[in-house]
């Protein structure tokens, strides 16, 4: 798995002095992302992404995070085109809130709302969305950006709460895959952890009744029908029907737990 933060580069707090005749032209390019094979995803996304994606896990300890898998080789989005178009009906929320993102330098107490000024889209031109008024207050769009950041902050803080319950509860386990290349090169993926439906099915039953109560036994199972997608994935990485059955049939028998 690589580092999710790469689609970011020069990150600076947004301020009316440095920013005050900028602009954004965001949507419907995606060519920052191709480079990443997977991006965070919180819980309350899951019913949506599970439709087209394969959810895992990733990461250690306080650093777990559920994530879509969206390439099997490093650098590789396979759900983005040469022409930066986006080939999924549904977008991580991690993807949309680009180039904008939170920084803090108290662990979460104190957030600045911050934006990646290496983003193609950010201009002096008047192209886009305006950051600030002419009388230097923010603007609607600034606004409704600022929102959804803080909204996303709510979702983050109990989408790590959920990936605390899971470890806690001794869930996850490593998962790898093996899989052949249309040219039948045999590649691997690693790196990612998933639930072990044995260790659910041997919950006790008061635990198994507050994870319904609480949705996220409605979250397990959305991550373990996700996986079926591995398979799709696949697909796009043979390029046609007749490689992708010999990847399907690999993987099915050799993804482990």
């Amino acid at each position: 798995m690589t580092t999710q933060l790469l689609i970011y580069g020069d990150v600076q707090p947004i301020n009316k002095q440095r920013h005050a005749d900028w602009s954004v032209k965001a949507g419907g390019q995606y060519g920052f992302a191709q480079a990443v094979n997977s991006v965070p995803l919180m819980a309350v996304e899951f019913p949506n992404a599970a439709e087209e994606y394969c959810v895992v896990f990733a990461g250690e300890g306080e650093n777990l995070l559920p994530v879509v898998l969206m390439g099997v080789r490093e650098q590789e989005n396979l759900y983005v085109n040469d022409d930066g178009e986006w080939k999924a009906k549904y977008i991580p929320a991690f993807i949309r809130r680009y180039p904008f993102v939170f920084s803090s330098a108290d662990d979460g107490a104190t957030l600045t709302l911050c934006i990646d000024e290496g983003f193609d889209g950010c201009n002096q031109d008047g192209r886009g969305e305006k950051l600030f008024d002419a009388d230097g207050e923010q603007t609607q769009y600034l606004n409704s950006v600022l929102d959804f950041l803080k909204e996303y902050q709510v979702h983050y803080q109990r989408t790590k709460a959920f990936a605390k319950k899971l470890q806690e509860l001794d869930l996850l386990e490593p998962m790898g895959a093996q899989f052949t290349t249309p040219a039948g090169e045999k590649r691997t993926v690693t790196g990612f952890q998933a639930i072990n439906r044995e260790k659910l099915k041997g919950l006790a039953p008061e635990v198994f009744a507050e994870l319904a109560k609480t949705d996220e036994l409605e979250l397990i199972y959305v991550h373990l029908q996700s996986m079926r997608n591995f398979t799709k994935m696949l697909e796009k990485v043979s390029g046609s029907s007749e490689s992708a059955v010999e990847a399907s049939e690999e993987t099915s028998e050799e993804v482990t737990h």
